[in-house]
């Protein structure tokens, strides 16, 4: 008969144990686990590993007020379990590695009294564990400044180095800091903190190389040291102040020429630079002007006035650590010359009438000419032309009567010769 109670039994301890978490059942789902942990960490000291139960559901789900409803299960193979502690929906536990490497840790939480029921919650996380320090680079300086990583120049920096050690695992070790400025400057202290000061601008990588020496016990029931090291850097991007801007351009102008006027910006680059003109020298307002980048420490100004007047250029340069304001007074007078706009047709209508005249004359000439190689002119006006025209057309009276002899042959002399005898 035993045998067949057996079943009988075991189902009725089986809905015992399921009896209880109803509650559990229904709230699976409706909860999440929030894992957080001082990791990573050295070989040989604790982390700490919190996991919270709270509401998923934006929170408007509450927690059961029974404080003994659930209970948290933790796997932590290979970590060493150093401490646990159980709060109300919470739980912490502390453990060490000794070798260094990343390792996966999990918990979930079920009703208190049914281990192997549903989970109402379950959640993972990944510790790492490094042979090496932890820590990391703090710079700071007197001046604050909104842009990460931009520090001045001729001003001291304050560099220290924050060793991650929440376990106070290296309480008792000495340290050794090896610094390189990135300048060719190098030093060793035992200090965590120094001090120093860039003369030049530019970009800069600050290296330190961290050793630090623990005492620890050995197999053999000794005492041993045991050193652990490690490297860090930062970058620091060194800045001038923008201290001021000089202009050089001409004060007085004449309308229609082009002002050039170069400005010298006392900073370093790059630099923002927005300028407008107006008629006194007033601030620029935010977004009163266009800004233009410039990468060099000079820029060329240009601009043509078109109506005389007082003006003030006003200028604004800015970079990454300051800005400044300056002003250029300027005094248009107006032009001795008219504008090359009524210039250009004056100078093509006095070009037309010149090469006008020019064709005319060599017309006249060439003319003249054919009248002087080839006198025969029609037929009806030869003569009238080289008896009436003639004089005006040659050059001397020699030749008017050359031509004249040509074309009326041989003319009766103008007295009769005489003869004379001799006796």
């Amino acid at each position: 008969m035993a045998p067949a109670l057996w079943p009988r039994v075991s189902c009725i301890l089986w809905l015992a144990c399921l009896l209880p978490l109803a509650p559990a059942g229904v709230a699976a789902g409706l909860y999440e686990l929030h894992l957080t942990t001082d990791s990573p960490v050295t070989t040989g000291a604790e982390v700490t590993i919190t996991a919270s139960l709270v509401a998923s559901d934006n929170g408007s789900l509450v927690l059961p007020s029974n404080i003994h409803v659930y209970r948290f299960h933790w796997i932590h193979t290979p970590l060493l379990l150093t401490g646990k502690t159980d709060e109300a929906f919470s739980s912490t536990i502390r453990a060490v590695g000794n070798v260094p490497g990343d390792f996966p840790v999990s918990v979930w939480v079920t009703a208190a009294n049914c281990w192997m029921c549903q989970p109402v919650a379950r959640s993972l996380l990944v510790l790492s564990i490094t042979e090496f320090l932890v820590g990391n680079l703090v710079v700071t300086q007197n001046t604050s400044l909104p842009w990460p990583s931009s520090y001045l120049t001729k001003t001291a920096l304050k560099i220290s180095f924050l060793l991650h050690d929440p376990s106070n695992f290296f309480k008792t070790a000495s340290f050794l800091y090896s610094w390189d400025f990135g300048d060719g400057t190098q030093m060793v202290t035992e200090d965590s903190t120094v001090y120093y000061n860039y003369s030049v601008i530019g970009t800069f990588t600050v290296k330190l190389k961290v050793v630090a020496e623990l005492e620890q016990a050995t197999l053999d029931a000794g005492k041993g040291i045991a050193q652990t090291t490690g490297d860090f850097s930062a970058s620091l991007k060194l800045q001038e102040t923008l201290q001021g801007i000089q202009i050089s351009g001409p004060t007085q102008i004449q309308s229609f020429q082009k002002m050039t006027a170069t400005l010298n910006f006392l900073g370093s680059p790059p630099l923002t630079v927005c300028w407008r003109l107006k008629h006194e020298c007033l601030p620029l307002e935010e977004g009163e002007c266009h800004p233009v980048s410039v990468a060099n420490t000079a820029y060329n100004l240009t601009h043509v006035f078109r109506d005389p007047g007082d003006y003030c250029f006003s200028i604004r340069a800015e970079n990454v650590i300051s800005k400044s304001h300056q002003y250029h007074r300027i005094q248009v007078w107006p032009s001795s010359m008219q504008p090359a706009v009524f210039a250009f047709p004056c100078a093509t209508l006095i070009t037309m009438m010149l090469a006008l005249i020019m064709y005319i004359t060599l017309r006249n000439a060439a003319h003249q000419k054919d009248m002087v190689e080839n006198p025969e002119p029609p037929t009806g006006v030869k003569c009238c032309c080289q008896m009436c025209c003639g004089p005006f057309m040659l050059e001397t009276p020699s030749e008017y009567l050359e031509v004249v002899r040509e074309n009326h042959g041989l003319l009766p002399p103008f007295y009769k010769s005489v003869k004379t005898y001799t006796v």
